[in-house]
C-alpha cells in the first residue's frame, strides 16, 4: 500500500478510534460488532424469509447462505492470506482496545464483506425497505474501526466486495430459481 494511502488510513482509524470515544459508544460499538448481539434477528430473518415471504423469501434465503459462504471464505481464507495486513491492534500504539484483537488478518474486513453482502442480497430480491439493511452493515462495519481492529480501508474494501459477490450470487441465483424452487402453476 502506497505510503500515503496508509498514512490517511491511520489517520481516519485514530480519528475514529480515539476521536470518537466516549463512555457510551465504548459500550455500544461492542455490543454491535459481536456477531452473537445479531443471531437471534438474524434467526428471525431467515425464518420469515423461509417460512413467511413465500418463494422469493425462499430464493432470497437459499441465496443469503450461498453468498455468506462465498463471501466469507474468500475474504477469510483467500483475501486476507494474500493481503497478510496486520490489524491494527497489534502494530499502533495508543489503540481503545474493546474487544479482543485476534490473531486474524486485517484486510478486508470480513464483518463489513458478510454484512454489506446480507444487506445486497436482501434488497436484491425485495427492493423496498433498504435502508435498515445497510444501516446496520454499516454500523457494524464502523464499529470494527472503532473497537480497534481494523482499519477504515478494510471496512470500505470490506463493504464494496460484500456487494460486489452479493450482486453476483444473486444473479446467478435469479438467473436459475426456477431450477431451485420452481413457482406454483
Amino acid at each position: 500500500m502506497p505510503e500515503i494511502i496508509q498514512n490517511i488510513d491511520t489517520w481516519l482509524f485514530y480519528a475514529i478510534n480515539n476521536g470518537w470515544s466516549n463512555s457510551l459508544f465504548d459500550k455500544i460499538f461492542p455490543f454491535i460488532t459481536e456477531v452473537e448481539s445479531w443471531i437471534m434477528i438474524y434467526l428471525f430473518g431467515f425464518y420469515f424469509l423461509f417460512f413467511k415471504s413465500g418463494r422469493t423469501g425462499k430464493i432470497t434465503a437459499v441465496t443469503l447462505i450461498l453468498t455468506i459462504i462465498i463471501a466469507d471464505q474468500f475474504s477469510s481464507s483467500f483475501l486476507k492470506e494474500i493481503f497478510g495486513r496486520i490489524r491494527p491492534c497489534h502494530v499502533l500504539g495508543d489503540v481503545n482496545l474493546l474487544v479482543g484483537c485476534g490473531g486474524g488478518k486485517s484486510f478486508p474486513s470480513s464483518h463489513a464483506v458478510n454484512n454489506f453482502a446480507a444487506a445486497t442480497v436482501v434488497t436484491y430480491f425485495f427492493k423496498k425497505n433498504y435502508l435498515p439493511f445497510f444501516a446496520i452493515a454499516a454500523l457494524v462495519a464502523l464499529s470494527r474501526v472503532y473497537v480497534g481492529v481494523h482499519y477504515p480501508i478494510d471496512i470500505i474494501a470490506g463493504s464494496i466486495l460484500g456487494v460486489i459477490i452479493a450482486l453476483l450470487v444473486s444473479g446467478i441465483t435469479e438467473l436459475t430459481s426456477e431450477k431451485l424452487i420452481p413457482p406454483k402453476r
